[in-house]
């Protein structure tokens, strides 16, 4: 009876710390880092480095490190590096600095690798090719783009090619000169798409991965804004099928929907307001994400709306129906993200000084607050990289 007893209480301890391990495993798979760039033209400092709790959407502080207006950040694809943009034009016109940055995922602190020019003035775009070894920056106040190398270790080389856009659009103030507004490169890395707002163009680049080379797509060089009045192409989505592309145009509020096939645009099908119906005010429309499941696609307007549009996606083509909008609780969203198990989005409101916190309904792609903030100057971008 005494060893039954012994027996079966080392069961019960083998059981139960077999629960904690997975316990324990679970509970780390839920958190992940958020990494945020912003404005240092307010209280902020620089890039802020959060442990977010995919449980119950809870942040705590975990780093910072100060750089002037890292207002776009790029992860590299193993997580091991951080490229910011500093957006200015420093030095009488010499332009702004892409800065490259290690990341220690066991206690989520930054150090400091080195900068480059960014080739340009503002830079407000940065982003990483899948080998991570060229990062792709868009300069808006000059309209050009450049490629700059990865060394081995993580720091950047200098700049090693620089596309200057030319032309105009129909919008006299925003649309006199090229504005480069970001830099997507395609899921199989053959094909680099610029939008460039100044010119009312996405332009389509062809990407060698082993040399950083671009030169323009042989068929189909670039997509044109067909918006009477100047639509200003800023940011685009993919889905995850690889088969749409979604063009979010700023000064139109819309977002374009296009067939997408083998890193080619194909024909638009689609265009749709990211407005509440009856809101004639300006947009300013500013990001937009495809949930991680592809079911729906969300956009912000940083005007006096202040909303997340929603859409629903009809996977047969692609084409969206409006779900619903969400205010955004706060004062101009620029960027926002979905957190890596899609059950949040976390919005950037730039202007009110705060991250806010909506749980997703996957059903129906709607948002609910959680009453969660993250207190912090002029949040502009977010990003994820995870603590395992």
């Amino acid at each position: 009876m005494q060893a039954y007893s012994i027996l079966a209480s080392m069961k019960y301890k083998i059981l139960l710390a077999a629960f904690f391990v997975v316990f324990c495993i679970a509970a780390t798979a839920q958190q992940n880092y958020l990494i945020t760039g912003t404005y240092t033209t307010g209280k902020s400092e620089g890039i802020y480095v959060y442990q977010f709790n995919s449980y119950d959407g809870s942040v705590k502080a975990v780093s910072s490190v100060k750089i002037s207006n890292p207002s776009f950040v790029a992860v590299s694809a193993d997580e091991k590096y951080i490229y910011s943009v500093e957006e200015n034009a420093a030095d009488k016109g010499k332009g702004g600095y892409i800065t490259a940055f290690s990341f220690d995922r066991k206690i989520g602190t930054l150090s400091f690798l080195n900068r480059q020019p960014s080739g340009g003035d503002h830079p407000c775009y940065v982003s990483v090719d899948k080998t991570g070894r060229w990062v792709a920056a868009g300069n808006y106040t000059s309209g050009n783009l450049s490629i700059l190398p990865v060394q081995a270790d993580g720091s950047l080389g200098a700049v090693t090619t620089i596309i200057k856009h030319e032309g105009s659009g129909p919008h006299k103030v925003r649309q006199a000169s090229p504005h480069v507004h970001g830099t997507f490169f395609s899921q199989d890395n053959s094909t680099l798409f610029v939008p460039d707002l100044g010119i009312d163009k996405v332009m389509i680049y062809a990407f060698d991965e082993t040399t950083g080379k671009i030169k323009p797509a042989k068929i189909n060089p670039f997509i044109a804004s067909k918006k009477a009045g100047g639509a200003g192409p800023r940011h685009m989505a993919f889905h995850p099928s690889d088969k749409y592309v979604y063009i979010l145009e700023e000064l139109g509020g819309a977002v374009a929907v296009f067939k997408y096939k083998n890193g080619k645009i194909k024909r638009n099908t689609q265009s749709v307001s990211t407005m509440p119906i009856g809101d004639t005010s300006f947009a300013g429309s500013a990001d937009i994400h495809v949930s991680p499941d592809g079911k729906f696609l969300y956009a912000s307007n940083r005007g006096e709306s202040n909303t997340i549009a929603i859409f629903s996606i009809n996977q047969r083509n692609g084409k969206l129906a409006l779900a619903g909008h969400q205010s955004t609780l706060g004062k101009t969203p620029r960027n926002f993200n979905f957190d890596p198990t899609g059950n949040f989005l976390l919005v950037a409101n730039q202007n009110s000084d705060a991250i806010v916190i909506f749980k997703v309904d996957k059903q129906t792609g709607l948002l609910t607050d959680t009453g969660n903030r993250v207190d912090v100057g002029k949040p502009v971008c977010l990003k994820w990289i995870s603590m395992q």
